[in-house]
């Protein structure tokens, strides 16, 4: 997504921007563990993980990715299911979608950060996301 528009990631080793980081929202308590698990599948075990719920629903995409590891782990999200990553390679984020895949986890969101979607509060990001996957769904449908 650029500038609120979506643009399909590459196949590339090149880092994409940000600092390596996973945001995830809408993970129970329950499926966090799992998603760790998926993590170490995909080879990337070592990669920070912030873990978003409702409360953070105004605060920026900037702000939630420049807390701890682990943040708000233990705590159950209704926010949509969504992973934003930041900081990995696109062929890392493919990996990462291939492995969810294979493992049947529930559907996602899918979004990279963006030096604009940094400034987006969490809820914004959401809200287009499930606009895009609305329309690009459509669009399939005809």
């Amino acid at each position: 997504m650029t500038d609120g528009t979506f643009e399909k990631v590459q196949h590339s080793d090149s880092r994409m921007y940000g600092d390596p980081k996973l945001l995830l929202c809408g993970f129970s308590v329950t499926a966090q563990p799992k998603f760790m698990a998926v993590l170490k599948m995909a080879g990337l075990q070592g990669v920070d993980v912030v873990w978003a719920s409702e409360e953070n629903g105004e605060e920026t995409l900037a702000a939630l990715l420049g807390l701890p590891d682990g943040a708000g782990a233990g705590t159950g999200s209704a926010l949509p299911r969504a992973v934003i990553v930041s900081g990995i390679t696109e062929n890392q984020l493919h990996g990462l979608m291939t492995v969810c895949r294979k493992t049947g986890m529930q559907p996602s969101l899918w979004a990279a950060l963006t030096p604009t979607s940094e400034t987006w509060p969490l809820g914004q990001l959401l809200s287009e996301l499930k606009a895009e996957r609305k329309a690009l769904s459509e669009r399939r449908k005809k």
